[in-house]
């Protein structure tokens, strides 16, 4: 193994300050190294590139658009940052502003900046690496040169994608594999196309329109533009699409069907782009993890957690009345589907979302429990009663009395070697008050409507007092004692057709 030298010595920027110099300690390493042009730590240099460039920018009377990673990214590439203003040439200020943008964050890393009323200024901000006597004027010039070499690539992109419908595009998709399992992306498209029709009806979205963005909706996967710049997905389709004479409606949902991406992103609220939306990601969910894919602990590389928070996202903020359920069976996939596996994904996401809105774990697995369908709307609808119900002191007493119940049921089913039924012998209820509980249970009944229910449950609390005061249940006659069991088995169940209350916290 050969010996590395060290000594205490060490040498600031390698143009204006390239001889070494002596360190003795920590703080004299960073004053050294800012004395000769190292700004040390990244925070500083972060801050120094912001604020720089701001004033610039409000110098010009524009402010620069906020990109917090590529500030991320520029304060690491640079020792001094210089933050200096630069014009783009005005030939170029017609094409999209994404595209001009991208084209500067991507390949030239420039701070792009906006006008007071919001539209693109013809400035740029480039970040260099050192102080130059002439102000940084030559490093200027030389950067609004490779810009526009740059600019005139994303010409000849959006001059040629021009020439042809974006629907043209469509025969190449049938080319690009989607997944082995799962064929073409043509044949994804017909898919998300057939889903997003028969969503139109429940987001109140006209169904030809909501057909034809989807299956114009990856068309731009194919163009010159994405191609080069993939970022730019969507965003490119909406474009062609409306100079070729689409809807509002139907360009609009070409970009943003792929929202929400994150959690911080935007949700859909037009009907066709949420019809497309929830159409695409439903697609992505069940087709990727019927064809085996899953994600883990360590990795996501599908993005099937994105796509399945992306789902609840589109459905809870929108307030879409379905059974999710149902159309998770319903994606047309050409390998079998694990609906089980899949609806347990989606619950597991749901139950952190609710959570995260608030709501009490305990409610949450109750409601979830007791849910019939993975209808959100009517899920949210159920916690939002039941923490009504319970925050009362009826709703307190008789969570405390179904406990009651259920603890006596679980001891007794345990030594009996059975589970017991709500199958009451109404002939055989001799005392009162199991006579007067047996009443208000049935006119309880069996509620169509939870949330209507839980209002009613509040008959029940004088009842199930009294029982438990005045009435033995291991009565030593055999069948009173069973028919007992049922009585408390008739509790159990009139509360679990609302909520599991066995899960909700006392």
């Amino acid at each position: 193994q050969p010996e590395l030298a060290f000594s205490g010595e060490t040498s600031g920027h390698r143009f204006l300050a390239p001889a070494p110099f002596a360190v003795t300690s920590a703080a004299e390493y960073k004053a050294g190294l800012a004395k000769s042009y190292v700004m040390l730590d990244r925070a500083e240099r972060r801050q120094a590139i912001e604020t720089g460039a701001a004033a610039l920018a409000a110098a010009a009377g524009l402010t620069v658009v906020p990109d917090a990673g590529l500030l991320d990214e520029v304060a690491g590439l640079v020792d001094w940052p210089v933050p200096l203003i630069g014009r783009i040439d005005p030939a170029f200020m017609d094409l999209p502003a994404e595209v001009m943008t991208t084209s500067m964050r991507s390949h030239q890393k420039y701070f792009a900046c906006r006008t007071p009323d919001g539209r693109l200024a013809d400035c740029f901000i480039v970040v260099a690496n050192m102080a130059t006597p002439d102000g940084g004027a030559a490093i200027v010039a030389g950067n609004e040169r490779v810009l526009r070499a740059r600019l005139s690539d994303a010409r000849f992109f959006w001059d040629q994608d021009c020439k042809q419908p974006l629907a043209d595009f469509a025969p190449q998709l049938e080319a690009r594999v989607f997944h082995a399992k799962l064929g073409t992306v043509a044949e994804r498209v017909a898919r998300i196309a057939t889903l997003a029709r028969g969503l139109a009806p429940l987001v109140g979205a006209d169904a030809d329109q909501a057909e034809r963005a989807a299956r114009l909706a990856k068309c731009d996967l194919a163009s010159g533009m994405v191609g080069e710049f993939p970022e730019l997905q969507g965003i490119m389709g909406r474009y062609y699409a409306a100079r070729q004479g689409e809807t509002p409606d139907v360009s609009a949902a070409i970009a943003e069907h792929y929202q929400p991406a994150g959690p911080n992103e935007p949700c859909p609220t037009a009907p066709v782009s949420v019809a497309v939306a929830l159409a695409d990601k439903l697609d992505h969910l069940v087709s990727l993890m019927a064809a085996g894919e899953r994600a883990t602990g360590s990795g996501d590389p599908f993005g099937l957690r994105r796509a399945a928070l992306g789902i609840i996202r589109l459905v809870r903020e929108n307030r879409i009345s379905l059974n999710l359920a149902t159309w998770l069976a319903a994606v047309p996939t050409p390998v079998p589907v694990p609906l089980e596996a899949i609806q347990t994904f989606v619950t597991e996401r749901l139950t952190v979302a609710l959570r995260d809105a608030g709501h009490a774990p305990g409610r949450v697995a109750a409601v979830l429990a007791g849910s019939q369908s993975l209808d959100l709307v009517e899920i949210e609808r159920r916690l939002e009663a039941l923490g009504q119900f319970l925050g009362t002191e009826d709703g307190a007493n008789l969570l405390a009395a179904y406990k009651r119940s259920a603890n006596i049921l679980r001891i007794e089913e345990k030594r009996d070697g059975r589970r017991y039924t709500a199958t009451v012998a109404a002939d055989q209820l001799a005392d009162p008050a199991e006579q007067l509980l047996w009443q208000a249970l049935t006119a309880v009944g069996i509620p169509d409507d939870p949330v209507r229910a839980l209002a009613a449950f509040s008959g029940l609390r004088q009842p199930l007092d009294r029982f438990f005061e005045t009435v033995t249940v291991n009565s030593s006659d055999a069948s009173l004692r069973l028919n007992r069991l049922a009585l408390l088995a008739a509790v159990r169940q009139t509360f679990d057709r609302v909520a599991d209350f066995a899960a909700v916290e006392g």
